[in-house]
């Protein structure tokens, strides 16, 4: 019978799609990148979905992000990504959270009930956190690298993190996780040089913070806030998506 995923099932198969709907995949960080990893495993039918966010939409976000629009700014990402994925799928489970992970909010989570982990955070304690975590359970991860201040969406690259270059944040995640014994890391990241943003306080959000109320975690605390574009932070998440459904469906 024809249903959203009758074209997907003709490339994977009904076997491939029922392991799909089985899985459980969580999603650590829903902004540019990680919003379309949430879109497209959700319109390839996984069938249970754990995002977790604390942030609310700013009108900042609307350039790169799937969830923002006029209409959605000052809501959490979290509400509105349920609302539209439960649009694609109903029958899908989504269990969302409120929550910046770091490592004083790990107890949260029970990495043994997920099927794959993505770490689309920007914070390097919360992403070394998310793999140590993800490694002592025994539970496949993926992890974004870098994807602000560039232009180029070919640029990226599915990697092991020993074996990344160019990228500053994947040098950093590198030497850290070796000193922590982590052996390997699937990664994407780019080889683009990230581009240093115009240096514009008409046009910054750190003379003219416009994040909704309530927002806990103002981009003005960045050292610096980085420029981005609609493709290619979008570009990321589908190549994390791709790879997620791909390791669940080879999996035996």
């Amino acid at each position: 019978m024809l249903n959203q995923f009758s074209r997907t099932e003709l490339l994977f198969g009904a076997k491939a799609m029922d392991k799909l709907k089985k899985s459980r995949v969580a999603v650590f960080g829903i902004g540019g990148v990680g919003g379309y990893t949430v879109e497209a495993l959700a319109r390839s039918g996984v069938g249970a979905l754990d995002i977790i966010d604390d942030d609310k939409v700013c009108v900042t976000n609307i350039n790169r992000q799937i969830y923002a629009t006029l209409e959605t700014v000052g809501q959490y990402k979290v509400d509105v990504a349920t609302k539209r994925i439960h649009d694609i799928n109903p029958e899908a489970k989504v269990t969302s959270y409120k929550v910046f992970y770091t490592p004083e909010t790990a107890n949260q989570f029970d990495f043994t009930e997920y099927d794959y982990i993505v770490d689309a955070i920007d914070t390097v304690t919360g992403k070394i956190a998310l793999v140590v975590n993800a490694e002592s359970a025994g539970t496949p991860i993926i992890s974004s690298m870098g994807a602000g201040n560039k232009l180029d969406p070919t640029a990226f690259e599915v990697a092991d993190i020993y074996k990344t270059s160019v990228c500053p944040l994947a040098r950093v995640m590198r030497y850290e996780l070796k000193r922590r014994g982590i052996k390997k890391l699937k990664v994407v990241y780019s080889k683009e040089m990230p581009i240093t943003p115009v240096d514009d306080m008409k046009i910054s959000c750190r003379t003219g913070c416009v994040c909704p109320p309530g927002t806990e975690r103002r981009c003005t605390e960045r050292r610096q806030v980085p420029g981005s574009t609609a493709f290619v932070p979008s570009v990321a998440g589908l190549i994390i998506a791709g790879e997620v459904i791909k390791d669940i469906i080879v999996r035996p």
